[in-house]
């Protein structure tokens, strides 16, 4: 009864695996029965979702600051009155972009999320600042690398965009809990659906038995939504809520690794059916800062509102396996 993701024609195709996400355009997502639509769409840039909000008092954490969608928020939350925290994988990386944001209204820290004692590091910053955060924004990522790679005996994608977001948010917990309300915004994809036979390979991790660039990197980002959606539910009683997004197809530099045909095709046709940055940053800004989604948990969103992911993304029992998992093979546990 799920209606599945449009497969266009070879172009969009080629533009679709660029992007890892989905083909261009709002039809291509099943909104889920008795959730309103709300006013933004496709179109909608960063700027138009947070028009008129005044996020002054508020703190927002948002994970690969420094370049494209992730910088593209913090510079409009920033704008709207928040201030950031934005991590970068280097000191270098972190304090250029936010001493751009001007004003001090950006606090550079350092994450390297492949590297667990980096990720101790910064959650230790961070508590040390002993502020709420009210927008908790897991940005950062990679995407389809070509050959194998493993981090502590792990697939460095599901290490990377998965276990090591999974072990920062979980670190911050209690400063998103002691926000008035909130938000945990998690970015997966519409490239979950690659993700292989059974969603998680728990048996293959490694990836040592078997890799494919781009169902390894569907495997992470089914992950990614997994672990949201469980979050959600253990949020359930409090005042903060955890939703995954998918950004869109946008060209940046988290598609560097793909053949340079494909990289060629996107600077010459990519305008016929990518969104800008501006408009890729939209959805996770709407669902970190606009009043419309308050209350709201446990949803994929893509095109600023609520859609239904594959069956194996709201998978309750896959959910919980992942989680049991992902503090196993991390060491950081949920009080």
């Amino acid at each position: 009864d799920r209606r599945q993701f449009l497969v266009g024609a070879s172009t969009v195709a080629a533009g679709a695996a660029l992007g890892g996400c989905s083909e261009p355009g709002s039809d291509a997502f099943v909104n889920p029965p008795g959730i309103p639509l709300g006013p933004f769409g496709p179109k909608s840039t960063a700027e138009e979702v947070t028009e008129g909000l005044d996020l002054t008092g508020k703190t927002a954490l948002i994970t690969g600051a420094n370049s494209g969608l992730g910088y593209e928020t913090m510079r409009v939350l920033a704008m709207r009155g928040a201030k950031v925290i934005g991590t970068g994988r280097t000191p270098e990386k972190a304090e250029k972009a936010c001493e751009s944001i001007g004003n001090g209204r950006a606090t550079p820290a350092v994450l390297e999320l492949s590297d667990l004692s980096s990720v101790e590091s910064c959650t230790s910053q961070v508590l040390g600042m002993d502020t709420p955060i009210d927008m908790l924004i897991l940005n950062a990522g990679i995407m389809a690398l070509p050959e194998l790679e493993q981090v502590d005996g792990i697939e460095r994608q599901f290490f990377v965009n998965h276990l090591g977001h999974f072990a920062f948010a979980v670190g911050l917990l209690d400063q998103v809990k002691a926000a008035p309300a909130g938000r945990i915004v998690v970015l997966s994809s519409s490239g979950h659906q690659w993700a292989p036979e059974g969603g998680i390979q728990f048996d293959n991790l490694s990836g040592e038995r078997e890799y494919d660039p781009m169902k390894n990197y569907g495997q992470s980002k089914l992950a990614n939504g997994l672990f949201a959606f469980e979050l959600a539910r253990r949020l359930e009683g409090t005042n903060a809520t955890a939703n995954a997004v998918h950004p869109g197809i946008i060209n940046t530099n988290l598609g560097r690794h793909f053949p340079k045909w494909q990289l060629a095709f996107a600077k010459m046709f990519g305008w016929a059916f990518m969104k800008s940055v501006p408009e890729g940053a939209a959805t996770q800004t709407y669902v970190a800062a606009n009043p419309l989604v308050e209350g709201l948990s446990g949803y994929y969103f893509a095109d600023c509102n609520p859609v239904v992911p594959d069956p194996r993304m709201e998978d309750a029992a896959l959910a919980a396996e992942l989680w049991d998992v992902s503090e196993e093979l991390t060491g950081v546990r949920a009080a």
